[in-house]
């Protein structure tokens, strides 16, 4: 609390697009609402944390959004789509799916941060092996993985769990393993250990 002042923390980013990027108005809407002496915590999920006034929380997010800018809830929720940088263009890359992925699952709320990543091709530099949930694009269809882990001795490669997936089936089955992640896990239980203590199999059978 600042001057009397209660303040909340948000998530702002540039939105899903060709890479990590802010234009020149984002970067001064956001430095509106920052002192002098502030700083910006930048995420490895593509975000930046910013602290705001609760009285005037949507009407700040109205001005972020104005300027292109994307707010997400901080604390336990889906994190907002990590992706690559879309090399090789919009429709090629598969940029319209993963829009539409993020509109869906971003800001939804789980036991613990769920973090969902997505690839345009191959290559894999969203990092989706190594994410909660990844998806990576390959021709025309998706292979979706779970139960990547990126950090610690047991750092672990996702799982393949279905692949070529259409769109609308990518985005039922990501929907639906949120939807059974946020009923069935523990209170501030990963997804990585959520899925070893019911399995793949179990999750399979749900799905």
């Amino acid at each position: 609390m600042e001057n009397g002042v209660k303040k909340i923390k948000i998530a702002v980013n540039g939105g899903i697009g060709f890479g990590a990027k802010l234009n020149a108005r984002q970067l001064l809407m956001i430095s509106k609402y920052m002192s002098e002496d502030e700083e910006l915590e930048l995420t490895t999920f593509q975000q930046l944390y910013i602290e705001i006034p609760e009285d005037k929380k949507e009407e700040i997010m109205e001005e972020f959004r104005n300027v292109g800018l994307a707010c997400y809830p901080v604390g336990n929720f889906v994190k907002s789509l990590r992706t690559c940088n879309f090399c090789k263009g919009e429709e090629e890359e598969g940029m319209p799916v993963a829009k539409e992925l993020n509109r869906r699952i971003a800001g939804k709320s789980v036991p613990f941060t769920l973090k969902v990543a997505y690839t345009g091709c191959p290559i894999g530099c969203g990092e989706p092996m190594v994410s909660d949930i990844g998806i990576m694009k390959t021709g025309d269809h998706y292979n979706l993985y779970v139960g990547g882990k990126a950090k610690g001795k047991d750092a672990e490669v996702g799982t393949l769990l279905m692949k070529k997936l259409t769109p609308e089936e990518l985005y039922d089955t990501v929907e639906k393993i949120i939807t059974v992640y946020s009923e069935m896990g523990k209170k501030r239980e990963t997804f990585y250990k959520f899925l070893k203590r019911v399995g793949i199999n179990f999750l399979i059978l749900l799905l």
